[in-house]
């Protein structure tokens, strides 16, 4: 049985994981240092937190479900601690990315993070269409980096990213750069950006004294057409009036230089201010 020890396993994402892990025959050891979290995992999930050396002993994965901003300190702590051959999950990039893992050559860094499930699905239930997040009801792709350690570690990576986010549409294998590419840069500096910059302008019209309810079908409805061509979902163009608008808008919006946030030394800079 492979044993797993959840770091942060009382906090937001180490209770997501969690729950999943239950449903596998993983020999889960959970990790918690706050009485609210320990708390929580008694009351939701029915186990008892357990201390560090006791989670890692003959543990055979480490996940850290514990924020970007602590995965350095944590890990400079923990690594010296493990045993040979351990897998170290971070669910993020970031701090890997930008060199906060120790050096130790003996073990392996697993990184895996969810995509969330697309606005375009086949969820055929109340609850998988609400299921905005992921790791309950809708299906979900993920992607991963091994970052170092053995070529099979890669397969035991894969699986436990399989469990923790379950249930999955697909798995991707990325570099740990790749990463970085796709989160900051692709989901938070551009899309939660530009997403954020939507909704500003649906205040806007608000302000014009249509009401909100009206301003926010009018948008969602035309942003699920307008992606659905836009990325390929139905085979659709634009109108000639559609495709005036977005020619004078993006010039209008856009900087000319805005594909620089994809620059190396600016994905690197990002990753810096979050980490």
């Amino acid at each position: 049985m492979t044993a797993v020890a959840l770091f942060g396993a009382g906090g937001k994402m180490g209770m997501r994981l969690g729950r999943n892990l239950l449903k596998t025959d993983f020999d889960v050891r959970h990790v918690e240092v706050s009485d609210a979290g320990k708390q929580k995992l008694k009351a939701e999930h029915g186990v008892e937190a357990v201390d560090q050396a006791a989670a890692i002993d003959g543990a055979d994965v480490v996940i850290l479900a514990v924020p970007d901003t602590v995965i350095g300190k944590l890990a400079t702590s923990l690594i010296p601690t493990l045993a040979p051959g351990t897998m170290v999950v971070i669910l993020d990039a970031a701090a890997p990315y930008a060199g906060y893992l120790p050096e130790r050559a003996d073990i392996s860094y697993f990184i895996t993070h969810p995509c969330h499930p697309t606005i375009f699905n086949d969820e055929s239930t109340e609850e998988a269409r609400n299921d905005h997040f992921g790791g309950l009801y809708a299906k979900q792709s993920v992607v991963n980096a091994l970052m170092q350690g053995p070529e099979e570690h890669y397969e035991l990576g894969d699986k436990i990213a399989r469990a923790i986010y379950a249930p999955i549409k697909a798995t991707y294998r990325c570099t740990v750069e790749q990463m970085a590419y796709l989160e900051p840069g692709l989901s938070e500096t551009v899309c939660a950006s530009l997403l954020y910059v939507m909704r500003q302008a649906m205040d806007e019209v608000v302000k014009t004294g249509v009401s909100k309810d009206c301003a926010r079908d009018f948008l969602l409805g035309h942003m699920n057409i307008l992606a659905a061509v836009i990325f390929e979902e139905v085979d659709g163009v634009f109108s000639d009036a559609c495709n005036k608008a977005i020619e004078f808008g993006i010039p209008t919006l856009m900087k000319d230089d805005w594909k620089n946030v994809f620059k190396a030394e600016e994905i690197m800079a990002s990753v810096k201010r979050i980490t």
